[in-house]
């Protein structure tokens, strides 16, 4: 008894507390105990989809026809300005493969009346970007910078555009990168496997099967005449459009903007030619010996569609199913179930013209013929009747991922110039979750069975064929075309060998 009223007389409020808040832990611990564990064999819900809704798209026009796509952006004080200009590698000359990237990586190397470092230092000083790229139809030269110094910035990025002076001795420093590439090229069957894969869809001479490589004879015989020509032959008002996106007001912008690009004078461009697309006329594999490889590098496909077709919002979804995501069907098949690979998936290059369709991934040399038997089985089975809950998550998918494209006024540029390159709606943007929650199951069964036809596929591989050639010939999935390394990339560069200038 004295020992119990001596504790009790040393409890204070703070041993009330505790004692209080273990019998509330033991409580809550007793009730999770109770709570049916979640089930890890089912993903999570994504939740609802998001809005987006962007401020209104003003287009403007300078007094030399230049056509101004505007978007405000007043939160943050910078500003970020793309000029589109209709061109790119579907206009490289023959035998020219890669000119018009060679181009465009040139126009930042010496402006107006600066050389390449002080146009460079002028750059930097003003905290701004300068950048300039080419795609398969379009160059594109790209300002980012604070707005307060967008005064400064604009005549920088107009002698860029209008005015790079193409000096010769850079032009033999981008040659040697070149050929220093194509010799680490030679050595990655993943570059191996893409240049094969898209020259045996499209051919040689189609702009989408020979831009994506540049053989060493190509490299040397580039000139500054060349570059030049190219560049003068599509850099007009009348064959560009302008996009900006920022903290600008339009009475405040025009005047900047005739000031740096009204002595631009229109011309006369050429309009690209698409070469008859090869196409692969049956089921086909094309091996590519790489001895002594650990993995073999896969690339399946066939040529699928354009960005203007009807199936646009259709094909996303099933994509996404099939190979755009880490929870997709060849995903889960290849890496989760079967342990073949790192990693699969598959796209849709979605062009002015109808781009490939591929599936690619790197998996174990031993497996290699089990790998393909798997993607054939689940390019069959992305044919049938798709699940509702497993549609409805692919399309939350594409429909939640969306928004995070126009985070900053540099990717907003970049969305902006899907509409300029395609010609799409100003609703687009803000129509686009609608679009994609409205496929449905016969959509997506329909455009499965019309694009992605597994009888009509090339594959490509590029591994030991001593260990992986008789399992693929044992599947009997048709003819098996071998080559070399250098059938496919050429023979090896002597970057000490000069130009043809």
């Amino acid at each position: 008894m004295l020992t119990q009223r001596r504790y009790a007389a040393r409890q204070t409020p703070m041993h009330h507390v505790l004692s209080c808040a273990l019998v509330t832990i033991v409580l809550v611990g007793s009730l999770i105990a109770q709570t049916t564990p979640p089930d890890r064999g089912k993903p999570p819900s994504l939740g609802a989809p998001p809005t987006l809704k962007l401020p209104p798209i003003q287009h403007l026009k300078l007094s030399n026809g230049l056509p101004v796509v505007l978007l405000e952006k007043h939160e943050v004080p910078v500003v970020s300005l793309n000029l589109v200009v209709k061109g790119g590698s579907s206009l490289d000359p023959d035998k020219k493969s890669g000119l018009a990237a060679l181009t465009a990586s040139m126009m930042t190397e010496g402006a107006g009346k600066l050389d390449a470092l002080q146009l460079a230092d002028a750059i930097d000083y003003l905290g701004a970007n300068v950048s300039v790229t080419a795609g398969f139809h379009t160059f594109s030269v790209n300002l980012f910078a604070p707005v307060a110094r967008l005064d400064q910035a604009l005549p920088l990025v107009a002698d860029v555009a209008l005015r790079p002076t193409f000096p010769t001795e850079e032009l033999e420093r981008k040659r040697m990168q070149l050929l220093t590439r194509l010799l680490q090229a030679r050595d990655e069957p993943s570059s191996v496997a893409s240049v094969l894969f898209n020259r045996t869809l499209y051919g040689a001479t189609h702009p989408y099967g020979a831009s994506s490589f540049l053989d060493a004879a190509t490299i040397r015989s580039f000139t500054v005449e060349d570059i030049r020509r190219l560049h003068s032959s599509v850099f007009f008002p009348n064959n560009a459009t302008l996009i900006v996106v920022g903290a600008v007001k339009p009475e405040t912008l025009l005047p900047k903007l005739e000031s740096a690009f009204s002595t631009w004078k229109p011309g006369q461009s050429p309009s690209p030619i698409a070469g008859e697309a090869k196409q692969v006329p049956e089921r086909a594999i094309f091996l590519v010996d790489k001895p002594g490889a650990p993995q073999s590098e896969l690339r399946v496909g066939l040529i699928g569609v354009p960005r203007l077709t009807g199936d646009y919002f259709t094909l996303l979804t099933v994509n996404s199913i099939l190979g755009g995501s880490f929870t997709s069907r060849l995903n889960s098949n290849l890496r989760e179930k079967n342990g073949y690979s790192y990693g699969a998936g598959s796209s849709f290059g979605f062009r002015l013209w109808p781009g490939p369709f591929m599936i690619r991934t790197a998996v174990q040399t031993e497996v290699t013929d089990k790998a393909v038997t798997e993607i054939l089985k689940e390019l069959e089975a992305i044919r049938q009747p798709i699940p509702a809950e497993e549609l409805d998550r692919g399309k939350n998918y594409v429909a939640l991922r969306f928004p995070a494209r126009f985070q900053s006024v540099g990717e907003i540029a970049d969305q902006l110039q899907e509409l300029v390159t395609y010609g799409l709606p100003d609703s687009y943007f803000n129509d686009f979750v609608g679009r994609i929650l409205a496929v449905t199951q016969a959509d997506a069964q329909k455009a499965a069975q019309k694009y992605l036809d597994p009888g009509r596929i090339a594959i490509v591989v590029v591994g030991d064929r001593g260990k992986i050639e008789p399992g693929l010939r044992a599947l009997n999935l048709g003819p098996v075309h071998i080559q070399s390394i250098d059938d496919v990339m050429g023979k090896a560069p002597d970057p000490g060998q000069p130009s043809g200038k």
